[in-house]
């Protein structure tokens, strides 16, 4: 079967590999459609950064580079090993793609997405959704309803931005502030629009704005060229500033702008993955008793985000902005992602 590969920094070939071998407690997945995450564009520019190095097997899977990519998939069960029950042969389903050890201190107190040996499948090994076919324990393996394919693609990216949601402890009522209306970001204001919270995005790209607002997750689309952005929200919310921020860019200058932004013992969430350090100003934090919140990934989050699609409260369908083949991943896909990427917001792969 065809797979993309990463052999190194923009070094990603299309190959054929063997087809993954059913085993007891798992079962087998046509990929139908993968998208293409952040995660892959960092791995392709500056990797190995969660993909094993070669000599470095990874903990659990065992593998290192060459790996499989594709974390971000869906796809129909075409078998099912030995003792799985409660799934069955042509169902559709998506897969919450993790690796956990299930004995350290995290995992025992039923935080597995903090495993200390934590991998994802489609970076850490056990193949991946830009490959035909792939083999993931039924643990892993949530089904989707009448969720179309394409969009149940993006059911894992739209799980991290429903944990963050959770983080946050935003509700209805509130008013949260976005920085940056990337795919997160915008499936972040999705869910904050589902569940009741009047969204500020703050963004540069024309087309991204234009998404938010055509797309009706932003009650306000806020350009920083155009004025400052912390005095325009507390305009907006009568001087009181957003209840709770994300910060969805791993750039400085909006993490500065969210502590200006933030109310009074407002919450702060960062989403994005850092490729360097970022400051801060303790002062703010201190002053104005700001909460700062990590996030990473998800945790029991796929459930309840099926149910906010299957419900009608999310519409997936206009976040994708391409379908490509899988031999056009590069050209098509990467290029495009990172040297093109006012242009697109999520673009999926066929395999």
């Amino acid at each position: 079967m065809k797979a993309a590969r990463f052999h190194g920094p923009h070094d990603i070939r299309i190959e054929t590999i063997a087809v993954p071998e059913l085993r007891a407690g798992a079962v087998a997945i046509d990929v139908a459609w993968c998208g293409i995450c952040g995660t892959d564009l960092h791995e392709y520019l500056d990797g190995p950064i969660f993909i094993p190095a070669a000599g470095h097997p990874h903990p659990l899977s065992h593998e290192e580079e060459p790996v499989t990519l594709g974390h971000e998939f869906s796809g129909t069960i075409t078998a099912l090993g030995e003792g799985v029950t409660g799934l069955t042969v042509g169902e559709n389903v998506v897969v919450e793609p993790y690796f956990v050890c299930g004995e350290c201190a995290p995992c025992l107190a039923g935080n597995y997405h903090l495993c200390v040996k934590m991998g994802f499948i489609g970076l850490a090994g056990g193949g991946g959704g830009l490959s035909e076919k792939v083999v993931v324990d039924q643990r892993w393996v949530h089904p989707v309803g009448e969720i179309p394919l394409d969009q149940a693609a993006l059911i894992e990216p739209l799980s991290v931005a429903h944990h963050a949601f959770v983080r946050s402890g935003a509700k209805a009522g509130d008013v949260a502030l976005i920085g940056g209306a990337g795919p997160i970001g915008l499936l972040v204001a999705a869910v904050l629009k589902a569940k009741g919270v009047t969204v500020i995005i703050s963004e540069l790209s024309e087309a991204r704005k234009a998404k938010a607002l055509s797309t009706g997750v932003a009650d306000y689309v806020l350009d920083p060229r155009e004025g400052d952005v912390a005095t325009r929200v507390r305009e907006l919310t009568d001087g009181a500033g957003a209840d709770v921020c994300f910060e969805c860019s791993s750039v400085q200058v909006v993490l500065d702008t969210l502590f200006d932004a933030v109310r009074p013992a407002g919450v702060i969430v960062n989403v994005s993955i850092w490729g360097k350090p970022a400051s801060l100003d303790m002062q703010k934090l201190v002053l104005k008793e700001v909460d700062l919140r990590g996030t990473i990934a998800y945790v029991r989050d796929h459930p309840a985000t099926i149910k906010l699609v299957q419900q009608g409260l999310v519409d997936l369908a206009p976040f994708i902005t391409g379908r490509i083949a899988l031999d056009d991943l590069i050209t098509e896909g990467f290029d495009t992602l990172i040297n093109h990427n006012d242009t697109a917001v999520k673009i999926i792969v066929h395999p």
